[in-house]
């Protein structure tokens, strides 16, 4: 005699509630949990968690998708506290810090290297023009950041600083020859 479908159990979602099952229709219904809450990791829902009741495989699975929900939900919290940090109140020497091993580590060096990409032409610049500010002509943009070229925008911002130092330099000249 074929067994009837259970009804689905209703699952509650907000901010840091645990997925709940949702179905027992020939699956586990820790499977279906941990689906769904892979589910809202993939959606950008990293509030999602796991109940943590259970015992054996279940609960270590548990245990393991929650940690990395949190490793997920501290992680969208530190790049958006060194955005507003480096990108809003110009704290150019803010960087994330490392936190974990491999494919985490490797996240975090990318962008405190994308940081100091970007600040290091930014802090050039403002060399040059703080050198002009006191009458120093004599001071040029970097054509080489840390033995790497500058490219795309930063050498066509080179290249207008260093320009801009040169005319005025002649400019100079001019006026004091005369």
């Amino acid at each position: 005699m074929a067994q009837k479908p259970q009804p689905s159990r209703q699952r509650q979602e907000g901010p840091h509630t645990s997925t709940k099952p949702t179905s027992t229709e020939g699956h586990s219904t820790n499977g279906r949990a941990l689906l769904e809450g892979l589910r809202r990791l993939k959606r950008g829902d990293f509030t999602a968690r796991l109940s943590e009741g259970e015992t054996g495989l279940d609960g270590e699975l548990a245990e393991a998708f929650n940690d990395v929900a949190v490793l997920l939900d501290d992680s969208a919290g530190d790049l958006e506290r060194i955005s507003r940090a480096v990108g809003k109140q110009g704290e150019t020497r803010q960087r994330l810090p490392r936190s974990g091993p491999g494919g985490w580590a490797r996240h975090v060096d990318a962008v405190n290297g994308l940081i100091d990409d970007l600040v290091e032409p930014t802090i050039e610049v403002a060399r040059v023009i703080g050198a002009v500010a006191r009458g120093d002509l004599s001071q040029r943009m970097a054509e080489r950041i840390e033995s790497q070229p500058v490219q795309g925008a930063f050498l066509q911002i080179s290249s207008t600083v260093n320009t801009m130092v040169d005319q005025l330099g002649a400019f100079a000249s001019e006026v004091t020859r005369v």
